[in-house]
């Protein structure tokens, strides 16, 4: 047996420390949303009731499915510019014909999710960036919903009211509804097999390819499912203002990619976390309101907190990608 020197320590591997900064990686989001819970319930202890969750995350659901929505295209290293206007466009589609004629509306809202899947086509077949594509097509979409919707108004359709009225005994439905999201997308994009092709179409596409995979189809599957979710996301935020407006979702384009990049995910690779994006929409949805509310920010001056919440988070974010490495 070796003895060990006095007045020295054995030095940690370096796969012990790469493990410790993965794990920490991994716990970022967590870390962050606790944070932010932690300064809520400083400030205004209150707020952390079952009606205050309520009224805390009352927008968080939306919020989280426009960002699992942007989180698909950026698992195939792309980006959507869209998903914003994109929310609108289903809003005034459900505040209107989903509830006034309600196939009309259901065949409009499935032929949507056709146009987003045909874009992912166009843009694997032609090689075209993904950027100028869906910044193009965010001024179709707001097009089409100043034309369904000229002026704000409409109203949700009873049973959507009903659903995101529920109130669910000890824990708040937002809560109850973003763990379910994480859950179902976490299985489907984590754990099963077309769940490691989808990612790999972003992490390895020649890989991919030599393995006899269509990399069409995937680029195909993974637009239709960005569009599958902002459609619920334009649905679920019509049920909580109960109206609509052309202009309603405009701010969830930066919303959803800043929700993806502060659980985790990159732009590149096709690193994604499900979990993660819920967690930093969450967060998002927190510190956009009422955490700035309680230290007093004034209204004009809450978009730049939440940029710096993200610079913030993103650089203890590169610190640990160094050790890391």
């Amino acid at each position: 047996m070796t003895a060990i020197a006095p007045g020295t320590l054995p030095k940690s591997s370096p796969r012990g420390s790469a493990a410790r900064a993965r794990l920490l990686r991994g716990l970022l989001p967590a870390l962050s949303l606790a944070l932010v819970l932690i300064a809520i319930a400083w400030l205004n202890p209150r707020a952390i009731s079952y009606f205050g969750f309520n009224l805390m995350l009352n927008l968080a659901i939306p919020i989280a499915l426009a960002t699992i929505a942007q989180m698909f295209v950026i698992a195939g290293n792309e980006l959507d510019l869209s998903i914003g206007t994109f929310v609108g466009f289903v809003g005034c589609v459900t505040a209107t014909w989903l509830r006034d004629a309600p196939l009309l509306g259901i065949f409009v809202l499935i032929g949507s999710i056709g146009v987003y899947a045909l874009l992912g086509a166009l843009i694997h077949l032609r090689n075209l960036p993904s950027i100028v594509v869906t910044l193009g097509m965010s001024f179709v979409w707001q097009g089409l919903a100043i034309l369904v919707l000229p002026k704000p108004g409409g109203k949700a359709p009873d049973w959507l009211l009903a659903i995101m009225s529920f109130k669910p005994p000890y824990v708040p439905f937002p809560i109850l509804a973003a763990l379910l999201i994480a859950a179902v997308v976490h299985f489907g994009l984590m754990r099963t097999s077309y769940g490691v092709i989808l990612r790999g179409s972003g992490g390895n596409a020649a890989a991919l390819r030599r393995a006899g995979w269509s990399l069409l189809r995937t680029k195909i599957v993974l637009f239709a499912l960005t569009g599958l979710f902002g459609v619920l996301s334009g649905m679920a935020l019509i049920g909580i203002t109960t109206s609509a407006d052309a202009n309603i979702g405009n701010g969830y384009t930066l919303l959803s990619i800043a929700g993806v990049i502060l659980g985790g995910g990159e732009f590149v690779g096709g690193r994604v976390s499900p979990i993660g994006a819920v967690l930093g929409a969450l967060t998002l949805a927190l510190a956009a309101s009422p955490l700035l509310t309680f230290m007093h920010i004034p209204p004009d001056w809450q978009v730049a907190a939440n940029g710096a919440i993200l610079i913030i988070v993103l650089a203890a974010r590169v610190l640990i990608s160094r050790k890391e490495r």
